[in-house]
């Protein structure tokens, strides 16, 4: 009873420590380590007084019993030093037993042991690991302008409610093939993959099969200037997927297969770095290229592809994802076995499934709760999310491409990849 009594007296330690004094021995004036049986002292105190108490000291002073105890005159009178500690408030019913004692060490200890134990089965990124995700990130930002300067080489944005009539220059006809940053980024390479896919990219004068000048084009007005967004984001889409780790080693046949199927998949994963919660947008540098929903139906989509696909920006944009996990989703978009035409699906597959191990320890390690919470799975689930949208921008293509005077309104790389329906 005594004891527990004894315990009600204790000061709050946070209150203590929140004023703003030095914390002192309340014996002696030296540096105090923390609260030691009720009062605040240094080490050399706290022996003091568990030492006396358990032996039961009776000590005397040789003077008048009011020694002034300093650090430097502690140990000359113990009398005065341990009437000091019990004038403080320093509690014997505090000092633990020898085996309270060893009890508490050895908590103490399987406290650590637990702690260590935890602390090395707590997943950690391999270097491996963390060198895929640099290369993924470096091939991202390479592939990636926030600044969309290049959007200014495009056939320019004509909104509905604009009286402006097309012109072209015959810089708009390569839709800035001819510039450094926006070349075909196969260029330097021979592989079969580039005379395939890719030899139509960087068009010449004599080759244009661009529109007429000054046609009207107040149906679908927004169209060319999409076509030319659509087709740059493509060439981007296929600079990023070079550089994934293992993505080269597969056949050029394969490669063509997975970047034909994922890139409307990967230009909309992209685009949420531009999407905007605030007035369901995407901004893309000044306002003549900020697209709004509106923007996209003038260029030939109904709503049946632009709600769900506002609706899985905003989800995308609510997940709050890191930039490692970012661009690492869009390398599992990109090898995604199960694609049409893939040939080689076993080392696609070991490929994708590096980078989902990947993007799994990444979350474990460095998102932090709660918005780590079935975070994977969400993403995977986004992932179910685009094939329905690259479905219903398939057939909604079809029919935009079935009508010549909207086919030739696009580029040839927008046709060699989502497939000329023209006969």
């Amino acid at each position: 009873m005594e004891s527990m009594a004894a315990r009600t007296l204790l000061p709050d330690p946070a209150n203590e420590f929140d004023r703003n004094v030095p914390r002192i021995c309340g014996v002696c004036g030296d540096k105090a380590t923390g609260f030691h049986f009720n009062a605040m002292t240094c080490e050399g105190c706290k022996g003091f007084f568990r030492r006396s108490m358990k032996r039961k000291a009776m000590f005397t002073c040789p003077f008048n019993s009011d020694c002034k105890i300093t650090k430097d005159n502690r140990r000359h009178c113990q009398a005065c030093r341990l009437k000091r500690c019990v004038d403080i408030g320093m509690m014997k019913e505090f000092i633990l037993t020898d085996e309270e004692v060893q009890r508490k060490r050895e908590m103490i200890t399987k406290r650590k042991e637990e702690e260590s134990l935890k602390e090395s089965m707590k997943p950690k990124l391999s270097e491996e690991q963390q060198r895929v995700i640099d290369i993924l990130l470096e091939a991202h930002r390479k592939t990636y302008d926030p600044t969309y300067s290049d959007f200014s080489q495009f056939r320019p944005p004509v909104r509905a409610n604009s009286s402006k009539r097309v012109t072209r220059s015959s810089s708009l006809l390569t839709h800035g093939s001819s510039s450094e940053d926006s070349s075909d980024p196969f260029s330097c390479s021979t592989e079969s993959l580039e005379h395939t896919m890719f030899s139509n990219m960087a068009l010449n004068e004599d080759s244009d099969e661009s529109p007429p000048m000054d046609i009207n084009l107040s149906h679908l007005s927004m169209l060319p200037h999409l076509a030319d967004l659509v087709s740059y984001s493509i060439q981007k889409v296929i600079g990023f997927a070079k550089m994934i780790p293992g993505f080269r080693d597969l056949t050029a046949e394969d490669q063509i297969a997975l970047l034909k199927s994922s890139a409307i998949e990967i230009i909309m994963l992209r685009s949420n770095q531009s999407f905007s919660l605030e007035d369901m947008a995407w901004s893309c540098g000044g306002n003549e290229f900020k697209y709004q929903i509106n923007d996209v139906t003038q260029a030939g989509h109904s709503l049946e592809l632009l709600e769900p696909l506002v609706k899985f920006q905003i989800g995308l944009k609510k997940l709050n994802l890191h930039e490692e996990e970012h661009v690492i989703l869009m390398g599992i978009c990109i090898l995604s076995p199960d694609r049409p035409g893939v040939q080689d699906t076993s080392l696609v597959e070991s490929l994708q499934d590096r980078l989902s191990e990947v993007l799994q320890t990444y979350i474990l390690c460095k998102h932090p709760p709660p918005g780590n919470r079935l975070l994977y799975a969400k993403m995977i689930q986004k992932l179910a999310d685009l094939r329905s949208l690259n479905e219903e921008h398939s057939k909604q293509y079809r029919c935009l491409s079935f009508k010549p005077e909207h086919s030739m309104q696009l580029t040839p790389l927008v046709l060699e990849v989502f497939g000329n329906e023209i006969s």
